[in-house]
């Protein structure tokens, strides 16, 4: 297979490749417009599949998921290739002002960045409480690992607390950081009711600075057709406030950050939640909406 790619690219194209390792894309630089059709007609015929790096949906990658991770709270390589799947449209033809990538990752240890370099980020995560053996606690504890220092001390909300012989954990304040499972995996695992949260807008600085994602979806089960169909969905209206009101070259987190995130959230048909807010206000200044009759709506 790669000796027809590359003998297909020697006669049409440059014969220089890009083997794109984070989305598993060859890409083949350098050819001329009239040649572009027989290179297409070869590379369908060889059974390949076409992209482009134009203002589209790129190809959604992923970790491995549930296929090679204990940690995976959803199948990620199921979602990357229904979404792939579903959207061959938006992957093949340029529609955006700028491009789209979609990562996911099964759980909060995030191994493909998606927060930090993914539009869409599909991260996974659990609701109940963190599945704790004691037992293997205690193994830990008397194994050599400090727990106070290392688990307790390092844990970002202080949910947890050792007394030397039990630990204990406040699930109500846990954030799903990670970091006591990494350090205790016998110990500690994520709950069992587990599901997916959805963040928009990372981005590397190229127009403007550097953007991590934000919560968009506190919660999400992946698996169930009914929130999947639900989640199609909203994607589908941001793309076309996107497409519609984004400036040329503006990643949609850009776009959603200069049209403020109250009236992104209103555009797409989203109900805002205490999950989205990173922080508290900055200013005193409260808004509200009027009834029909002029007066606030509780």
């Amino acid at each position: 297979a790669l000796r027809g790619l590359c003998d297909i690219w020697e006669q049409h194209g440059s014969g220089l490749t890009n083997m794109h390792g984070s989305t598993g894309d060859i890409i083949f630089l350098g050819t001329t417009t009239d040649q572009l059709e027989p290179i297409f007609q070869k590379l369908t015929a060889l059974g390949f599949d076409l992209g482009g790096s134009g203002s589209d949906v790129r190809t959604p990658s992923c970790c491995n998921g549930m296929a090679r991770c204990e940690w995976a709270c959803y199948d990620t390589m199921k979602l990357c290739y229904q979404l792939t799947q579903d959207f061959q449209d938006e992957i093949h033809r340029p529609a955006f002002p700028y491009k789209f990538k979609m990562k996911m990752s099964g759980c909060p240890n995030d191994c493909v960045a998606s927060i930090a370099r993914a539009d869409l980020s599909i991260i996974g995560t659990w609701k109940d409480a963190i599945q704790q053996d004691d037992a293997e606690v205690a193994k830990y504890a008397t194994g050599g690992v400090d727990i106070q220092r290392n688990v307790v001390a390092r844990c970002p909300t202080r949910c947890m607390y050792w007394d030397g012989k039990r630990l204990e954990i406040d699930n109500s304040n846990c954030v799903k950081c990670m970091h006591c499972i990494n350090v205790m995996p016998k110990a500690l695992a994520p709950g069992l009711e587990r599901g997916a949260i959805v963040l928009l807008g990372a981005k590397a600085p190229i127009v403007q600075g550097a953007q991590l994602s934000s919560v968009l979806i506190p919660f999400i089960d992946m698996e169930d057709q009914e929130s999947y169909d639900e989640f199609k969905q909203l994607l589908q209206n941001i793309w076309d406030l996107w497409a519609d009101e984004g400036k040329n070259r503006e990643r949609v987190g850009e776009f959603a950050l200069r049209v403020g995130f109250g009236n992104f959230l209103e555009a797409i048909g989203l109900e805002p939640t205490p999950e989205m807010v990173a922080f508290p206000r900055d200013n005193p200044y409260v808004f509200y909406k009027l009834d029909g009759n002029g007066k606030e709506k509780e």
